[in-house]
């Protein structure tokens, strides 16, 4: 059972958001966080997966973005565009939203799952709310430096006379022609959509010093162009070394690019994340 809610954030913006109803005997929340130009929506069969498995999952369509974006902004020409308060007020709905799930459920444990731009509003929740996560997924991230994460066109390597553009998002070509099909998707550039100013406090490395030990694991497709491996296992290493994580999990797909919940073997990429889930948020 899905319903649909909202809430209003601190600058009077309505953020829609689902709640996704565990199946049987919920064993834990998973607050899921889509990537920049999207929407929750596309999420479909990640949800399914996880509510089976006994999670609840929270997913908003953040500022700008979805649902959200098409009544902030009166219309889909400016999807994508945070508007007042930019990236930190984005992050602030966000926390918002968490705070409501812990009303609602507080003796659940509480996962932090974010896919590229949700994995670095991950990232920043992280460093700011450490107390509040069981547990954290990353996909599709990277360091959060220059050089680490890529701000190039992210198209470059499949650049084409016949290409679409979206074949950085995964091998299935179906999966850019949804893309550039869905009304509350859009493919215009992060460093346009934000500015440079609000691009730049994207950047930002993992805390020293957490005073938490909680379990991570980073999902990246070895074609990713965003950051890709390398990238992530230097997160990974920072995670270790400056934050004091012990228990960090990195699994690189073959072939897979940016999208790998919509890749060739999103099967596998979504059993490895419930086998990960399992031994540490087994079911009750």
């Amino acid at each position: 059972m899905t319903d649909t809610r909202e809430f209003t954030d601190a600058h009077g913006i309505a953020i829609v958001y689902d709640v996704h109803q565990a199946a049987g005997e919920a064993r834990g929340v998973v607050q899921l966080l889509h990537g920049v130009g999207e929407h929750a929506g596309r999420y479909g069969a990640l949800i399914a997966a996880l509510t089976e498995a006994g999670f609840w999952v929270y997913a908003d369509d953040h500022r700008g973005h979805g649902r959200t974006g098409i009544r902030q902004h009166g219309g889909p020409a400016k999807l994508g565009r945070l508007g007042k308060g930019g990236l930190r007020a984005a992050e602030a709905a966000i926390w918002q939203l968490t705070g409501i799930i812990k009303d609602e459920h507080p003796d659940l444990p509480l996962v932090l799952l974010g896919h590229s731009w949700g994995s670095f509003l991950a990232q920043m929740l992280v460093n700011d709310h450490p107390d509040a996560w069981d547990a954290v997924i990353l996909s599709g991230s990277a360091l959060r430096t220059p050089g680490t994460l890529n701000a190039a066109p992210l198209n470059a390597r499949w650049a084409a006379a016949d290409a679409t553009g979206y074949e950085w998002l995964s091998r299935d070509p179906e999966v850019g022609t949804a893309f550039g099909d869905d009304p509350l998707t859009t493919d215009v550039p992060l460093l346009k959509l934000f500015g440079p100013i609000e691009a730049a406090k994207l950047y930002g490395r993992p805390r020293k010093d957490l005073g938490r030990d909680i379990p991570l694991l980073l999902l990246v497709g070895r074609d990713d162009p965003v950051g890709g491996p390398r990238s992530v296992h230097m997160l990974a290493d920072e995670y270790r070394r400056r934050s004091g994580f012990t228990d960090v999990t990195t699994l690189v797909y073959p072939d897979a690019r940016h999208e790998i919940f919509n890749e060739l073997q999103q099967a596998e990429v979504r059993a490895d994340l419930l086998s990960w889930l399992d031994a540490r948020i087994p079911a009750r």
